[in-house]
């Protein structure tokens, strides 16, 4: 059976850091977001209940140094939307929090890394 989903883009483009996303039938374009600038001592938590302000945070990931497991002051939130995302940037790009203005915005792609 053939089903088809609403796909929301940008004028057929998607943004960086979306990704499609299904729910219940629909594929919706989730939004990935660079979070920098954080201080060592902010939790997942904190980002989680932050960025909960602007809308749906379907994961947060803050990135950790292998060997010491510190904090390396950034990380990844995902939105469930576009829109979302687009008023999480906004709203949080250059907000002080932990005593460090934020840097938000778009999730860019990795790129791929030469092995050693």
């Amino acid at each position: 059976m053939f089903s088809m989903g609403l796909l929301l883009t940008h004028q057929g483009k998607s943004l960086p850091g979306e990704k499609p996303h299904l729910g219940k039938g629909m594929k919706l374009m989730s939004m990935k977001l660079y979070v920098g600038n954080l201080s060592f001592d902010t939790s997942s938590n904190e980002i989680q209940t932050l960025f909960a302000q602007v809308g749906t945070v379907e994961s947060v990931s803050l990135i950790e140094d292998r060997e010491t497991g510190r904090s390396r002051g950034f990380g990844f939130v995902e939105m469930s939307s576009s829109e979302e995302g687009a008023n999480a940037i906004q709203k949080f790009d250059g907000q002080e929090v932990g005593g460090r203005a934020l840097k938000v915005n778009a999730a860019k792609q990795r790129e791929n890394r030469a092995g050693f």
